[in-house]
């Protein structure tokens, strides 16, 4: 008798088991893998949310750089870990939009990966170099128009956001330029500094330290709104093309199937970040916009940004590998 109380205790109990050791979340270290070597923005961004989320979690947040294959090792990496909360993907938009449309991959990121949090919105910078010419944006657009097919613009490589940004942008103010790809953005923009190459479109992060030698321009951003950063850069929209819009952004995301209790959590936690004055102004100076959104926001910038991105990647005729 006292064995079939037991029993059916255990049984009545058994439901509870979950609830209890998600309650308990987080009780070890986290591990939050970035699929990015150190040192550039997606890490920066990763490393500030880890240390806010260690300070208000009580427990570390570890940063695990696992560079390679595009951002792909680290993908898998969290896609297969457990849906526990205790391994998270220092995720971008490159990652979880660009990639899987220019890129045959072994997972779906809006399958195998659930979004918790935009933690910092990037987008775009027009640049220039000072001896191109043009001022603002209309007189850029009149400047290459003139010239159609003549005029050349550099990216960070075929297929980065800077080319696809840069060739939806191209499409919508009607002009023909041709592409230079170069390794990354940082070299692009020393080509642009020296004078060997006159536009680029890139992150404001890219762009910062070429603005105190007086040798560019910069004639506009592709977000929404105006950059925290650089405010007093007009958006392409309020320069007469409402609507375009091309933002990149950094966030966390986990493993699907992830409690839904976790994913509130962590994202509530970094919601207050964006509240306080120290890790706003952190943000902005990597050039980005603080944002702190919730899962269901992910989800839905993932879902807006998709298709933007397929027309890009067509418009840019980059090939899907």
């Amino acid at each position: 008798m006292l064995r079939r109380l037991l029993l059916l205790a255990g049984l009545a109990l058994a439901p509870l088991a979950p609830a209890m050791a998600q309650g308990t979340w987080p009780d070890r270290p986290i591990r939050l893998i970035v699929p990015f070597g150190p040192g550039g923005l997606s890490d920066g961004v990763a490393r500030l949310g880890a240390e806010w989320l260690t300070k208000q979690l009580g427990q570390p947040v570890v940063v695990d750089n696992r560079p390679g294959g595009n951002g792909i090792i680290g993908m898998e990496a969290v896609a297969r870990a457990a849906a526990d909360g205790y391994t998270l993907l220092g995720a971008s938009a490159s990652h979880l939009v660009v990639l899987p449309l220019m890129q045959r991959i072994s997972l779906d990121p809006q399958r195998d990966l659930a979004p918790i949090a935009i933690t910092a919105a990037s987008p775009l910078v027009l640049v220039v170099s000072q001896s191109l010419g043009p001022t603002n944006l209309a007189e850029f657009v009149a400047h290459v128009r003139a010239q159609p097919g003549q005029l050349d613009y550099a990216s960070g490589g075929t297929g980065g956001l800077s080319h696809l940004g840069m060739a939806y942008l191209l499409q919508r103010l009607d002009l023909r330029m041709e592409h230079v790809p170069y390794r990354s953005g940082p070299l692009a923009m020393q080509d642009i500094l020296g004078g060997r190459i006159h536009v680029y479109l890139g992150n404001a992060v890219e762009v910062l330290p070429a603005l105190q030698g007086n040798s560019v321009r910069l004639l506009g951003v592709t977000g929404a709104t105006r950059n925290a950063v650089l405010p007093d850069v007009p958006t392409i929209a309020e320069q007469g093309h409402p609507g375009f819009e091309v933002t990149t952004w950094n966030g966390l995301a986990a493993p699907a199937g992830v409690p839904d209790s976790v994913r509130d959590r962590i994202a509530t936690t970094l919601r207050a970040a964006c509240q306080d004055a120290e890790f706003r102004d952190r943000l902005i100076r990597l050039g980005t916009d603080p944002v702190c959104s919730t899962p269901a926001e992910m989800a839905a910038s993932i879902q807006r940004l998709t298709p933007v991105m397929h027309d890009a990647i067509r418009l840019s005729g980059a090939t899907v590998n």
